[in-house]
Order: C-alpha cells, then sequence, then structure tokens
C-alpha cells in the first residue's frame, strides 16, 4: 500500500505555525489551543455519520454481539482506552467492548515497529478474538490507510460482521472496507504529521460518542445519572448512594440499607424503592426490560396497580 504521504491531509505542513520553534511558551499553547478549536467543528459536521454507528453499535449489543475497536500507534491506544473505561462506568463485560493495538499489549506502552504494516496481522488478531456476524469492528486510523486496520476490516467483512472506519483524512483507503465511514477532517497539524494533536484529540471525541451513547441506549443511564456503575471503590460507593437519594429522595441511611440489599447495585436499589417492590422481583423486571430502569419502574407501578 505504497502511497504518497504528503497527499493526505494529516501529512500536509501548517502555514499557521511554521515559525513554532521560535515562540515563547505562551505563543505556542495559544497556537495550539486555537488549532484545537477546529477539532470540534470537524466532529459535528460527522455527527450523521457517527449516530449511523451508534444505531449499529446497540443492534450488536441487543444481539449479545461485541464492540472491537482495532488500530495501531495512538489509534489502537485511545480504542484500548475507551474500551477500558467501560466496565467500571457502565459496568460492561470485559468482552463487550474491546480494544486490540497492532503489536499486542506491549505496544500499549512501547512503539512495537512494522506492527501496523501487516494486513494478516489485522485479521488474525480478530480472527484469535472469535469475530463473528453479530459483533461490530470499528478501525481506527488517523492516516486513514494503515495496512494493519485494512486487514482487520476486510476480514470482519469476510465473515459479516459490520464495519466501521474512523480516519481524519477524506476518502481515507480504510473506509472502503467499511460499512460506516467516519471521516473527522481536521487539517493539517500543529507539528506536521504528528497525529497524536489534533487527529487523536478527535479520535477521543468520537470515542466518547460510540461507547457512551450506545451504552445510554442500552439502558444504563438514567435521566444523566450512570446508574449502573460497579462500585468497587469508596468514591464510588458514595457515588451509587448519592445517585439512590437524588433519584427516590430516600434518606442516606435508607440508600446505604438497600443497597447492602443489592451488593452496591444501584438500579434495582432504585427500583425496590420506587416500584416498591422486594430485590428478587426487581431483579426479575430489570430483565424484562432488558436493564432499561425507567420500563421497569413504569412495570412495577403498573403492577401494584393492578
Amino acid at each position: 500500500m505504497q502511497k504518497n504521504l504528503s497527499n493526505l491531509t494529516t501529512e500536509q505542513m501548517n502555514e499557521s505555525t511554521m515559525n513554532i520553534d521560535q515562540m515563547s511558551s505562551l505563543e505556542i499553547i495559544k497556537l495550539m489551543n486555537t488549532e484545537d478549536k477546529i477539532v470540534a467543528e470537524a466532529v459535528n459536521r460527522e455527527l450523521p455519520h457517527i449516530a449511523a454507528v451508534i444505531d449499529a453499535i446497540h443492534h450488536s449489543f441487543k444481539n449479545c454481539g461485541r464492540l472491537f475497536y482495532i488500530g495501531a500507534g495512538t489509534s489502537g491506544r485511545l480504542g484500548i482506552l475507551d474500551a477500558s473505561e467501560c466496565p467500571p462506568t457502565f459496568c460492561t463485560s470485559p468482552e463487550m467492548v474491546q480494544g486490540i493495538i497492532a503489536g499486542g499489549d506491549t505496544a500499549i506502552k512501547t512503539a512495537v515497529e512494522g506492527a501496523e504494516d501487516s494486513k494478516d496481522c489485522g485479521a488474525n488478531d480478530l480472527r484469535e478474538k472469535g469475530l463473528c456476524a453479530v459483533d461490530i469492528v470499528v478501525g481506527i486510523a488517523a492516516s486513514g490507510r494503515t495496512p494493519y486496520v485494512v486487514g482487520a476490516l476486510e476480514y470482519a467483512r469476510s465473515i459479516g460482521a459490520v464495519t466501521a472506519s474512523l480516519s481524519c483524512n477524506k476518502n481515507a483507503e480504510i473506509s472502503k472496507y467499511a460499512d460506516h465511514r467516519i471521516e473527522v477532517i481536521v487539517g493539517p497539524e500543529v507539528l506536521t504529521g504528528s497525529t497524536r494533536l489534533k487527529a487523536a484529540t478527535a479520535q477521543k471525541m468520537v470515542l466518547n460518542m460510540l461507547s457512551t451513547a450506545s451504552l445510554i441506549k442500552m439502558g444504563k443511564v438514567y435521566n444523566n445519572l450512570m446508574v449502573d456503575l460497579h462500585a468497587s471503590n469508596q468514591k464510588l460507593m458514595e457515588r451509587a448512594r448519592n445517585m439512590v437519594i437524588t433519584i427516590t429522595g430516600v434518606s442516606p441511611e435508607e440508600a446505604e440499607k438497600f443497597l447492602k440489599i443489592t451488593n452496591q447495585k444501584v438500579k434495582p436499589a432504585i427500583l425496590m424503592i420506587l416500584g416498591e417492590v422486594p430485590f428478587n422481583e426487581a431483579t426479575q423486571l430489570l430483565q424484562e426490560t432488558d436493564g432499561l430502569l425507567r420500563e421497569a419502574i413504569l412495570k412495577a407501578k403498573e403492577i401494584q396497580l393492578g
């Protein structure tokens, strides 16, 4: 896949930063901040495409599918970061959202030279995960041309999995292998070719949207509260208690009592209080409503009314 890199927007020189090596610290960061303001608007232009990917992820989740992010270098690390934050934030299983990086776990901290250049490695890494047709794969590459990601998307499509691409160049190579294409054009970087800057910021913003919105749709949020969080430490236990208090209006002591019954799970605690049902029934109602707390509360109240 030999192509002229200079044709890529992410590889072009930024005329606004030509003298950055002669600037003061304040001048440098003011210029960086000005360039970063471009990112949000670039993401805004892609919102319809991002929404389509979110709907595809939600469909996969509802059918017990998994979401795989796959990339090399910074792009791969961003996918791993987003995936790793889903279990503590939304109480998902580690398998539900996974990040894969070219070169394996070593590449998370240390660059693995040449790892991104093999299409076969991208396909093999997905094959080892037991990828199947109900899963969805999001290939991430700022340049949009990384062979490792191309190979992964090719393999995913060959077995019938839904594919999406996330790049920062127009008509990106990886877009050709994706059912859904997100191309966030942020323009030339502050430092020529350093896609850990604006391109990476854009990718992080999009990944935030993909995981957050799809898991909101899976019932992980009530109002704007993370009611499915895993209360694994003192800070999160306090947050769980405060959510129960905020939503139900009970005293701190009452909130702690119900959370003790539910083993610190917020949704059944809230349902027990607002729906006036015992723990076993709350659990059953949440299963019947696919974890959608609002629907479970309505169903519990209907039962109470007879």
